[in-house]
C-alpha cells in the first residue's frame, strides 16, 4: 500500500474508537490486496479524448464504459484521494461524515426545516473520495420507481421509460456492482416485517416487480465490506493503458471557447500546481449535486444576474442550480425495547466482534450503521397503482444508541435537542423509524457563496 493510502487512513483516525487500530493494522500491512488500488497519475499528456471530471458514482462508472475502446484516452479527474480501510467497513458508517473524505457541506439556514440542528442548517454529506459519496453513504440499494421515470418522460424528457429494461430480469449477475444483503441483522428487522405483513403489505423484493411493500435492506456490499463505484467500477480496470485517474485533482474551470461555445479544456489543480488539458471530442462534468452546478457557474454558465454579482463574464444565461431536490426524512421516532437487540456502541466496538470481523467478515460490523429494514408505503396522498410516496428506513438503533461523541455532531445537533430528548436514553436498547417523502413539492437552489 502507497504511503498516501496509509496517511489517508491515518487522517481519519481522530473520529473512530480505538478498536479501529486494530483493523487499521490488519488490513495496511495486508500487501496482497487481490482488488488491488488504482494508480495517481502525476504527469499529464496535453490532450485527451475526454475528461471527466469527479470519481462517484456516475463518473466511476463513465470512465469505465468509456475506456472500453482501447483507443480512446480518458482522464478522470478527482478532488479527493483514494477511499479508507476505514470507509470499508459497514458498522462504522457513521463516523466518516466531517472526515477528509467528506465535503462537509451544509445547508444556509432554514425557517421550515432543520429546526432540530445548530442555526437551523442541515448537514449535507458530500463524498470527496473515488467512488464519491457512494463511500460514506449507507449503503441501501433502492431502484426508482418506473412510474417516476414514466413521468419524466411524460414531462418531456425522452428516453426514460424503462420498457426495454422491464423485459429483462430484475436483477443480473456478473456485472461489476454486487449487491447483497447484508450479511448480519437482529431479530427487530423481522418484527418489522412481521408488522408490515399484519397490516396487509406483503414482503417482498421491493426492488423486482412491485416496489409497495416491506423487505430486508439490499446494499451496496461485497463479502461483508462496502462495495462502493470505485472498488466495482475503476479497481478491475485500473490496468488499462488508457485510463488516466489523477486524485487531489481540483478542477477550476472548464475552458469554453467563446466563439463555437464548445468546452475546449479543463483547468485544475493538484499539490500546488495548476495545469490545463485539452479535451479532443467531450467533457464529462459528474461532480454531484452540489459540485456539478458550482463548477458550470464558475465556467460563465449560470443566471445572469447572480454571474454578475460575482463579476463572472457570462457565457450562457441558463438556469444552472435550480430546482435542487431532495428526499425529506423524518428522524426522532425512537421506540425502547426490554431486551438485548438493539446496535449499541458496547456491542459493536468490542475485540470480539473486530476480530470476528477481520477474520470471518462477519458480525455486527456488516450491518449498514443499524439500517435493517425498508418499506415502501401509499399514504391518502399517493396517486394510484405501484407508486408509493413514503419510504421507510427501520434502524435498530438510534442517535442515543452510542456515546454521543459523534452522531450528534455529525448532524449538527442542536445541544437543547440532545440534553433533552435523547441524553436520558443514552446506551439503551432502541430502533427508530425513519420516513421519508419521495416526491417533495419543495425546490430549491444551489448558489455560489
Amino acid at each position: 500500500m502507497p504511503l498516501s493510502q496509509i496517511a489517508g487512513n491515518l487522517s481519519v483516525l481522530a473520529s473512530f474508537p480505538a478498536f479501529v487500530l486494530y483493523y487499521l493494522f490488519y488490513s495496511t500491512f495486508d500487501f496482497n490486496d487481490p482488488e488491488g488500488r488504482v494508480s495517481d497519475t502525476t504527469t499529464f499528456l496535453n490532450a485527451y479524448d475526454f475528461i471527466v471530471i469527479g470519481a462517484g458514482s456516475s463518473g466511476s462508472v463513465v470512465a469505465n464504459r468509456l475506456t472500453e475502446m482501447s483507443d480512446w484516452k480518458v482522464l478522470l479527474l478527482e478532488a479527493g484521494g483514494d477511499e479508507t480501510i476505514i470507509s470499508d467497513i459497514p458498522g462504522v458508517v457513521h463516523h466518516l461524515q466531517r472526515t477528509n473524505i467528506d465535503w462537509s457541506y451544509k445547508t444556509v439556514p432554514q425557517t421550515g426545516s432543520c429546526l432540530a440542528f445548530k442555526d437551523n442548517r442541515c448537514t449535507w454529506p458530500r463524498g470527496k473520495v473515488l467512488g464519491g459519496t457512494s463511500v460514506l453513504n449507507y449503503m441501501v440499494y433502492a431502484r426508482g420507481n418506473k412510474q417516476d421515470y414514466d413521468q419524466w418522460e411524460a414531462n418531456g424528457n425522452p428516453g426514460w421509460n424503462p420498457y426495454i429494461a422491464a423485459n429483462k430480469k430484475y436483477h443480473g449477475t456478473g456485472g461489476y456492482l454486487t449487491v447483497q444483503e447484508p450479511a448480519y441483522t437482529t431479530p427487530l428487522v423481522t418484527a418489522f416485517i412481521q408488522a408490515g405483513v399484519e397490516m396487509g403489505y406483503q414482503n417482498l423484493d421491493c426492488n423486482a416487480a412491485q416496489q409497495t411493500g416491506f423487505m430486508v435492506a439490499q446494499a451496496t456490499s461485497r463479502r461483508g465490506k462496502r462495495c462502493s463505484t470505485a472498488k466495482a467500477f475503476l479497481r478491475p480496470i485500473r490496468k488499462r493503458p488508457n485510463l488516466y485517474i489523477s486524485m487531489r485533482s481540483r478542477v477550476h474551470k472548464i475552458i469554453i471557447d467563446s466563439s463555437t461555445k464548445q468546452a475546449t479544456a479543463v483547468r485544475f489543480e493538484k499539490e500546488g500546481h495548476i495545469y490545463e488539458v485539452r479535451a479532443n471530442k467531450e467533457i464529462i462534468v459528474s461532480a454531484g449535486t452540489v459540485n456539478s452546478p458550482q463548477l458550470l457557474m464558475l465556467s460563465k454558465i449560470g443566471p445572469e444576474d447572480h454571474l454578475n454579482s460575482f463579476g463572472i463574464p457570462l457565457m450562457a444565461d441558463l438556469p444552472v442550480g435550480d430546482n435542487l431536490q431532495d428526499h425529506i426524512a423524518l428522524g426522532g421516532m425512537v421506540f425502547r425495547i426490554n431486551k438485548p437487540l438493539g446496535v449499541m456502541e458496547a456491542r459493536y466496538y468490542s475485540l470480539p466482534s473486530l476480530l470476528n470481523y477481520t477474520i470471518h467478515g462477519a458480525g455486527p460490523l456488516t450491518s449498514l450503521g443499524g439500517t435493517e429494514g425498508v418499506a415502501w408505503v401509499k399514504t391518502k396522498y399517493a396517486p394510484p397503482g405501484d407508486w408509493p410516496d413514503i419510504q421507510y428506513h427501520f434502524v435498530s438503533a438510534t442517535p442515543a444508541s452510542e456515546s454521543g461523541l459523534f452522531f450528534r455532531y455529525n448532524t449538527n445537533m442542536k445541544d437543547s435537542v440532545w440534553d433533552n430528548y435523547y441524553k436520558p436514553i443514552v446506551n439503551t436498547d432502541m430502533w427508530q423509524l425513519i420516513p421519508t417523502l419521495l416526491r417533495p413539492k419543495s425546490r430549491g437552489t444551489i448558489r455560489l457563496a
